[in-house]
């Protein structure tokens, strides 16, 4: 075989390789395997900081544009999660998230302590609502949990933020 020919199909054959190598090292998944519910719900919106707002706070008195006194409320939804961890049981974590024309940003994200100093089993987290729309600001998800492995029936959780995004985290009174 002409050493070009050679070198050419060594060439091809390492082209058509290292796709499937590299794609073999990647995770197929984008979402970790400890994450066993995730539940996106209920909505948020602030008035969004105009740069007149931002200059009064810094002390600066440049006067205010049109510009800066039309900027839109600053908008999003609320993810809970729970995480499964080595024992079994689970942390749960709440994000804020902001629908930006860039794509959804994460404004915060906490554990919720008051789960985990139950060590919780997750079974399952549901929304208040399966179709998405909500009539005001805030969430209502319910967790369902249990504390012994061993136990029947879960207990049932809530997770509730108001309209001025106070958290509380409670057992469920039905």
């Amino acid at each position: 075989m002409h050493p070009f020919r050679l070198l050419a199909s060594v060439l091809l054959a390492l082209a058509l390789a290292l796709p499937l190598a590299a794609g073999a090292q990647e995770d197929p998944s984008p979402v970790p395997p400890e994450v066993t519910f995730v539940v996106s719900s209920g909505y948020w919106e602030h008035a969004a900081e105009t740069q007149a707002d931002a200059a009064a706070a810094a002390g600066d008195a440049t006067p205010a544009t049109d510009e800066a006194q039309a900027a839109a409320p600053r908008r999003g939804y609320y993810k809970l999660f729970a995480l499964r961890q080595a024992d079994g049981t689970a942390t749960i974590h709440l994000q804020q998230i902001e629908a930006t024309a860039g794509g959804p940003k994460i404004v915060s994200s906490t554990e919720l302590e008051e789960f985990t100093a139950l060590r919780p089993y997750v079974t399952d987290m549901r929304p208040e609502t399966s179709t998405g729309i909500t009539a005001q600001p805030g969430l209502f998800i319910t967790v369902y949990l249990k504390t012994d492995p061993q136990a029947v029936e879960p207990e049932s959780w809530t997770v509730l933020i108001d309209d001025l995004g106070d958290i509380r985290v409670e057992k469920a009174t039905n």
